[in-house]
């Protein structure tokens, strides 16, 4: 359980090479020791890199899972694992992929590995981790969702609708396991200077990971269900959500 002054004493990160979530990870850190789950893909280059970030930013311990988001028939094996030397605090759902906007819509292959990965599994995973938080009694998920599923825009439509899906999930399930004390975040980032964006043009309001993880261990004490990084996107998507269709589609969104 978290703390007296707010630390957890256990972390587990989905997707545990994210940077997003290794940031929001050595953010906890830097308050004070605990144990952190790293589920990842078996074979994860950046796996070595991941521990080694943790153990140096003051990980009592760092375990490592194998994590296949798609092979969702094994993802009970894997939450147990994750919980077997006991509980977890907090849960970050960090996992993700973005491929080629355009090659995405008219691919069947990428967009349905786009919506398996970024949907499919992340339900699969929420169902899991909130029946083994209301077991414990206690606990925190952080799941990344983005802007980009806010108002789903032609630009990134494939990739825009598994987010709006993961979004709906992951702010109903807070609504759900609520009365029973355990917490729900969702985090809406713009974009965000990853290895995931890489490859795309950067738009105005990006923001490093460092900046992400900040606002997230921040929300998470003042216990919000959702945030916008940064702030100044809320009211954005406040007034995208209400321009006509037809003026929408000839944004240079």
């Amino acid at each position: 359980m978290f703390n007296a002054v707010g630390v957890p004493q256990s972390i587990l990160v989905l997707g545990g090479s994210s940077e997003i979530g290794l940031a929001i990870t050595t953010e906890f850190l830097s308050r004070g020791p605990m144990r952190v789950v790293l589920a990842m893909v078996p074979g994860d280059p950046n796996a070595a890199d991941a521990v080694a970030l943790c153990e140096d930013a003051g990980a009592t311990s760092v375990e490592t899972v194998d994590f296949d988001a798609r092979a969702t028939d094994t993802h009970q094996a894997v939450i147990d694992q994750a919980f077997a030397n006991g509980d977890i605090d907090v849960a970050i759902v960090a996992f993700g992929i973005q491929g080629d906007d355009e090659q995405a819509w008219q691919d069947q292959k990428l967009a349905v590995l786009e919506a398996e990965i970024n949907y499919t599994a992340a339900v699969s995973v929420g169902v899991l981790l909130g029946e083994k938080m209301r077991q414990q009694g206690h606990g925190q998920i952080i799941a990344m969702s983005s802007v980009a599923g806010e108002r789903v825009r032609r630009s990134n439509f494939v990739y825009g609708s598994t987010k709006a899906g993961l979004d709906g999930f992951y702010t109903g399930l807070g609504d759900a396991l609520r009365p029973e004390g355990i917490h729900v975040l969702v985090v809406r980032p713009g974009q965000v200077r990853t290895r995931l964006s890489a490859h795309v043009d950067e738009a105005p309001l990006t923001v490093n990971k460092e900046d992400v993880a900040r606002q997230v261990v921040a929300a998470v004490d003042k216990g919000k269900d959702i945030i916008w990084v940064p702030g100044p996107f809320r009211f954005i998507m406040m007034a995208l959500r209400h321009v006509p269709r037809p003026v929408f589609r000839k944004l240079p969104l």
